[in-house]
């Protein structure tokens, strides 16, 4: 077929475009009822295609075909592989800097071997955005802002540092300075293009892979993106293609509207309870139908950001008038708005016309006109709730727990006392209707003379400055903060666990009399010990229903028929009485203008005065400084290629991990305390306990991260009769630290093992979850099932990812995990296939013998597996690449 076959130009743009229309009449007619997400992974393959043919005669033909595998798949036909070539990458900066801080090391590996450093660069434009690193150290105060701030950079100048040099090191690296948001809403208010333009003049979709597993978040404008490991990124970024399975896409109908009264985040927490049973882990989900129409954007945002929580991969909105009226308003200029418009109707990626049915794998509806005011906990956030019911929930949870508690005391905490209320996360602060509730309602209770009780530490960070513009202009800070609700930081803070220390007296009770307390928050993730681990129970919910909780002080409170406090005027106010009124949010709501956007546009890559004046070295070589606890080169980078052993013989359980073990449990992001493995190492460095800092600030650090792994505070190990950091060290069956042990069996030469239930890996895309076991000594993970992105990291770092067979588990096979281990079929392994795993006891005599599926899915997957990982194969590509 000639090269440009598929290509035309877009009229009325003056750039040209690789038509869907034009595959279409050359024989792709599936394409007319492909998805949307579809239509854009068909677009990716075929533009790389028209690249190709101009040296290799047939590409374009080839690509044809397989666009029509993935387009079947998407319908629930069988998987197949393919290579993405996405057009940008994102980064936060704690899965951010060991990115930047891996291909430091192997620039640093090439200058010592005499070859040229800066081979090692970008191969697409980056953005950086530091927002993971300020914490809520103080709160409730009009100062909070600018201590908890100083704060970060003292602790963070080493990491700042850094940061700053690989801006003026790598081209296309951009950085986006603390204290000017979130991510995922900086991403959706500034840095999403919609539609990309390269530098020939092509258009094409913005496809994006991000560090952060809530990526998706910027597909409620049309953009298709999601998250990834930070190896793979790595990979990426150095010009390899992401391999891929195509995938199911699931198709969710959205009929009627949201009734008063109720917000998205009430719609994202009841579709995350559907959709987790639903099962729609490794498949795609689209929005569509009238409901959709309905939703503006930043309700499809709330909605959009969950997608790690829904387990599915991504999420997608189609462009519709609604998301062009939002470029417009966050300040994107009129040719942008105009690109977007054109280039969907051409493409079909604009509002979905039902007349004309697009072939998903399945369908499920939504009656919007059901969603009810919720909150989801206390672990997990597909456990949602009527508020109604949420007394009761935590009463149920805790039975078995009966309290030693502070009541005795005068003035004493009861179970159920809310410790930590906080507005918090991209997932709420970037939807202006709920800010606007949470904001009325504080005015309206500030008029009653209600109070937040002295025990609740309250807190707002808002993903964007443009937030709080609009909230000032609205004249709704005042109350906000007269209810302790001042701005704390600009950045993800109590949504990731960087929450601070809790009131004294809380900590007095939670630690001395056992009371069980309780955290409510407007973000998308609760598990154990992930907010703060003296908080026993954590609820999601909506930020107006964060500001009611916290009035009322304990989740023991029926929202629904128990008032919140008494007023000024001695009579009990209720939540109805001080709910906004429809007519209370449309006159607030003409005060979010496009300055508010334009202003924080025009501030997003400046800093503060603190960035400004940090020093930071210069030239293609970052400088390691000998005595950082912060940064060091990982050990896994490496120029030279590490081979795949043979079978793996008498390894050990390091772990055997319980159902739903999350990327906290494995790799813990909080606070590192000092009577921990990785608080004694910093002491032993003569660090401060006040500058012990968290796990997420310290990723550079592999020391630190090594003695965090399976230290997460809620971590159930059934090798062990507590929760937290311990196991089993076999055969002797002595107790001892999971570090020490995985030190002891390496001294030994056993290699080691993870046993797992469901879920493994659920949470975030944290590649220090596999990092950390892959240098403690695992070699293999068998689990029942496994979530996306870990197990694409637990490939990028080598570690075999083993899934037991329908309807068998350790329990069925009669495993303890004390046995050891053989995985046999090791040389012959292709993607996807089997291998034979048997368990010995300590006379060694055989315990069971049974086959595994190797979720090594793709043949490049295989190749990083027989290479050690990422690293062996980019070290390859680069030394190829150094030497020619």
């Amino acid at each position: 077929m000639p090269v440009n076959t598929l290509k035309r130009p877009l009229p009325g743009t003056g750039y040209s475009y690789i038509s869907l229309e034009a595959a279409a009449e050359a024989g792709l007619t599936e394409i007319e009822h492909a998805p949307r997400t579809t239509r854009v992974l068909v677009e990716n393959v075929l533009r790389q295609a028209h690249r190709a043919a101009e040296s290799h005669d047939g590409a374009v033909d080839a690509a044809l075909g397989l666009c029509r595998d993935i387009i079947r798949a998407a319908g629930g036909g069988a998987p197949v592989s393919f290579n993405l070539f996405p057009v940008r990458l994102l980064l936060q900066d704690h899965s951010g800097v060991p990115v930047l801080a891996d291909l430091a090391s192997l620039r640093s590996l090439l200058a010592e071997r005499g070859l040229e450093p800066g081979i090692v660069s970008p191969s697409l434009p980056v953005d950086l955005v530091v927002d993971h690193s300020v914490e809520v150290h103080s709160a409730g105060t009009a100062t909070a802002l600018r201590r908890n701030m100083e704060r970060e950079t003292r602790l963070n100048s080493e990491r700042f540092r850094f940061l700053k040099w690989a801006h003026q090191a790598m081209e296309g690296v951009n950085i986006v300075p603390p204290g000017r948001g979130i991510v995922h809403q900086i991403h959706l208010e500034q840095l999403a293009r919609v539609v990309n333009v390269d530098a020939t003049g092509l258009a094409a979709p913005d496809t994006v892979l991000g560090t952060d597993s809530h990526t998706p978040m910027v597909n409620s404008i049309g953009v298709l993106g999601w998250g990834i490991g930070g190896l793979d990124a790595s990979a990426v970024l150095l010009g390899l293609p992401l391999p891929m399975l195509a995938q199911p896409v699931v198709g969710v109908r959205l009929v009627n509207s949201l009734p008063a009264g109720t917000t998205a985040t009430d719609l994202a927490l009841t579709l995350t309870e559907m959709l987790r049973a639903a099962g729609v882990v490794h498949s795609m989900v689209e929005f569509f139908g009238p409901g959709a129409d309905t939703l503006p954007v930043t309700d499809r945002a709330t909605v959009s950001n969950m997608a790690p929580e829904f387990g599915c991969t991504t999420t997608y909105f189609p462009v519709d008038e609604k998301t062009l009226g939002f470029l417009r308003l966050t300040g994107r200029s009129a040719k942008t708005v105009d690109l977007v418009a054109r280039y969907s109707r051409a493409q079909g990626l604009d509002a979905i016309d039902e007349d004309v049915p697009l072939r998903y794998s399945r369908v499920l509806e939504v009656d919007l006109a059901k969603i009810e005011p919720c909150a989801a906990g206390p672990r997990r956030p597909q456990d949602r709730m009527p508020i109604s019911q949420v007394p009761a929930g935590f009463r149920r949870e805790f039975a078995a727990q009966a309290a030693t508690t502070a009541e005795a005391e005068p003035g004493g905490l009861r179970d159920g006392a809310i410790a930590i209320a906080a507005i918090t996360s991209c997932t709420s602060t970037s939807n202006q209707t709920s800010m606007l509730l949470a904001g009325l309602l504080a005015r309206n209770a500030v008029a009653r003379g209600l109070t937040v009780p002295p025990w609740v530490k309250t807190s707002m960070a808002p993903g964007s400055r443009a937030v709080r513009d609009y909230l000032d202009a609205a004249g709704l800070l005042p109350a906000l903060g007269e209810l302790g609700f001042s701005v704390a930081g600009y950045g993800c803070t109590t949504c990731i666990g960087n929450s601070g220390p809790l009131v004294e007296q809380v900590e007095n009770a939670v630690r001395g009399h056992g009371v069980r307390t309780a955290a409510v928050l407007s973000g998308n993730r609760n598990f154990e010990g992930r907010i703060h681990q003296d908080v026993a129970a954590s609820y999601l919910m909506s930020p107006p229903l964060v500001v009611a909780y916290a009035l009322a002080g304990t989740v023991l409170t029926d929202l629904t028929a128990e008032p919140l406090g008494t007023g000024s005027d001695g009579r009990p106010v209720a939540l109805a009485d001080i709910w906004p009124t429809p007519q209370e949010l449309e006159e607030v709501r003409r005060f979010v203008s496009p300055e508010h956007y334009r202003h924080a546009a025009e501030q997003l890559h400046q800093g503060e005065q603190s960035w400004r004046d940090l020093d930071s070295p210069t030239g293609d070589l970052f400088d390691w400084p000998a005595e950082s606890s912060y940064l060091m080169p990982l050990p896994l980078v490496s120029l030279d290629k590490e081979q795949s052993g043979p079978d793996v013989r008498g390894a050990r359980a390091l772990v055997y991990a319980n159902h739903t073990t999350t990327t906290d449990h494995i790799s813990p992001a909080g606070q590192i305390r000092q009577e921990t493995q990785a608080g004694q190492y910093l002491s032993g460095l003569g660090v401060k306990v006040e500058d012990f800092n968290t796990f997420g600030c310290r990723r550079g650090n592999h020391e630190v991260m090594m003695r965090g792994t399976f230290a997460g505070s809620g971590l159930v190990n059934r090798l062990v009769e507590h929760k937290g950091g311990s196991t089993l060290l076999l055969p002797e069956r002595t107790e001892t630290t999971v570090y020490e042990a995985a030190m002891r069996y390496q001294a030994d030469g056993i290699p080691l093992v993870v046993l797992a239930g469901r879920e493994y890996g659920m949470g975030s895309s944290r590649d220090w979850a596999a990092k950390g076991p892959r240098l403690l000594g695992v070699k293999a993970v068998l689990a029942e099932s496994f979530e996306r992105i870990h197990r694409s990291n637990l490939v990028a770092v080598g570690i075999l990812p083993l899934q037991f067979t329908a309807g068998q588990t350790p329990e069925t096979l009669g495993l303890t995990g004390c046995e050891s281990f053989d995985i046999i079929g090791l040389d012959t392994l292709a993607p996807g296939g089997a291998v034979e795993v048997r368990a010995h006891d300590d006379e060694g005599g055989q315990v069971a013998s049974w086959t595994m599926t190797a979720r090594v899915d793709t043949e490049r997957e295989l190749q990083y597996i027989r290479s050690g990982g990422v690293f062996g194969v980019v070290a390859d590509t680069l030394t190829a690449t150094a030497q020619a």
